[in-house]
């Protein structure tokens, strides 16, 4: 699992690449939160899922668990690109209700 990440116009872009499943959670997890902390005057974060290739319930606990970590800034959380199958993956959570898909 890689993180590229872009910020602009105080909008913090990430990019997920890989497999997000609990081999690679606790690395994206540091990687985001550290983000997160650096990027704390962002006014929304951006999860790109275009190139996740696998999605397990480990994955949405990620997911939620970056939602928070942004919500203790104020700042708004959005998925973007999802696979097919990680589009139903979060559909069938409910993660869209937390972080809706742009």
């Amino acid at each position: 699992m890689q993180i590229r990440t872009d910020y602009r116009d105080r909008v913090l872009y990430m990019c997920l690449s890989g497999e997000l499943d609990e081999h690679n959670a606790a690395l994206a997890r540091r990687d985001a939160d550290r983000l997160a902390d650096v990027h704390a005057q962002s006014e929304r974060a951006v999860f790109d899922l275009g190139e996740v290739s696998f999605m397990d319930s480990t994955g949405i606990g990620f997911l939620i668990g970056r939602y928070k970590k942004f919500r203790c800034y104020g700042i708004p959380v959005y998925l973007t690109n999802p696979t097919l199958a990680t589009d139903r993956i979060l559909q069938m959570s409910g993660v869209y209700r937390l972080m809706p898909k742009i």
